[in-house]
């Protein structure tokens, strides 16, 4: 079984998500970590649909 490597991305957000949630205990600091890596989940997200569609198009449609 061949595991992408967005999902494995996405898989250690969470793993790190959970960590910070479990671990650090100020709520402002708690919710600032959690924000920082809810951005960098959706820095990947936007990075791999560029990837995936260089030329701005979805499924090749215009």
């Amino acid at each position: 079984m061949r595991v992408n490597r967005f999902v494995m991305a996405m898989a250690a957000y969470v793993v790190l998500a959970v960590l910070a949630w479990s671990t650090i205990t100020d709520e402002k600091l708690r919710l600032a970590t959690l924000a920082v890596l809810a951005l960098f989940a959706v820095k990947t997200v936007v990075r791999r649909k560029d990837v995936m569609h260089p030329d701005g198009r979805a499924n090749g449609k215009k």
